[in-house]
């Protein structure tokens, strides 16, 4: 994987991007491939090497449901790229700015990581010395920064309050399906075999119980739309007609 990046950049490096753009684009797009090659790979050395060193990724449940994709990190890797170069895709040149210092250092540790295990597969590649160990883990940290600081620029992240409340939403469905008395027994590990009308059932039972056993809940109609849960706040108006 390594190899397949560093033959790529070199190759895009010997290009005129000007005489042969259709051919840039080519290797643009095999230099994507290779790069999220490579993560998958880091991220498996990562989940053998260092298990319970990695930084956390709890903030991802503030991210909207939109970004959190299979490729999010390989993106992450281009923006980084692109801001150091000093292009601004999708930020602000203010954000941009705040963004470079974090780039730079995640795209610096990122060579380092390579150097260490090149080395270490010549030396020892059957064992993780202390440096690749070290490496490994300032490179996770480093992403984890610059992915949370980069998508925080991009969109509003959810709040605490916001990330409560869905939680609040959750359960309020969760006790719906247990309570459900059209059919006995019923649970969440029986759902995927009834038939799909009973997907849209359960969310309008959730929403009556939520509006008259639990009136002081997450669809509490006192509070203000703000308040209530980003996904019913649109239509705040319509809980009071169904009340």
């Amino acid at each position: 994987a390594d190899e397949r990046v560093t033959r790529v950049v070199a190759e895009i490096n010997r290009l005129d991007a000007e005489l042969d753009p259709q051919q840039y684009l080519v290797l643009l797009n095999q230099l994507h491939l290779s790069q999220a090659h490579l993560l998958a790979v880091l991220e498996r050395i990562m989940e053998e090497c260092i298990p319970t060193q990695r930084h956390s990724r709890d903030y991802l449940v503030k991210f909207p449901e939109e970004l959190l994709v299979d490729n999010l990190g390989n993106h992450m890797l281009l923006a980084a790229e692109c801001l150091l170069a000093g292009t601004f895709l999708e930020v602000e040149e203010s954000d941009g700015a705040q963004l470079r210092p974090l780039a730079r250092n995640l795209l610096c540790s990122l060579e380092v990581v390579r150097t260490v295990l090149r080395e270490q597969s010549l030396s020892q590649p059957s064992n993780y010395s202390e440096p690749v160990r070290a490496a490994l883990i300032q490179f996770d940290r480093l992403f984890a920064e610059f992915e949370l600081s980069y998508v925080s620029s991009l969109v509003a992240v959810k709040s605490p309050e916001e990330i409560y409340r869905q939680q609040e939403i959750i359960v309020l469905f969760c006790e719906t399906v247990e309570r459900d008395p059209s059919v006995p027994g019923l649970g969440p590990n029986m759902i995927d075999g009834y038939e799909p009308l009973l997907m849209f059932t359960i969310p309008r039972l959730a929403v009556i119980s939520g509006l008259l056993i639990y009136p002081e809940g997450p669809l509490s109609l006192e509070r203000s739309p703000e308040q209530m849960p980003r996904v019913f706040s649109p239509f705040y108006n319509l809980p009071k007609k169904i009340r």
